[in-house]
């Protein structure tokens, strides 16, 4: 099973009201399984699944150079008239 986290900011619980919404996923997973694990775990229809990659920064401490790790996002749109009660809440 694929570990989504929900993503918590200003602009995904905007999205939520419009029937969209923003989960954190391991970067090895597709679109694919992606829609297939929100479906299962929420009980919901969905619809389009947009992932976007953020590369890790560059951070310097002291004199070491280091990288942050990469994410991923998913925007999963639902059927209208679904919705997850876990982002209800927040608002």
């Amino acid at each position: 099973m694929l570990t989504l986290m929900p993503r918590v900011s200003e602009k995904s619980i905007a999205l939520a009201q419009t029937g969209k919404y923003v989960f954190d996923v391991p970067t090895s997973s597709n679109k694919i399984e992606v829609g297939k694990a929100v479906a299962a775990r929420f009980n919901v229809a969905v619809t389009d699944v947009n992932i976007i990659i953020h590369k890790g920064k560059l951070k310097r401490f002291r004199r070491v150079l280091g990288r942050q790790s990469d994410t991923k996002k998913a925007i999963v749109t639902l059927k209208k008239g679904d919705k997850i009660d876990l982002f209800e809440g927040a608002a």
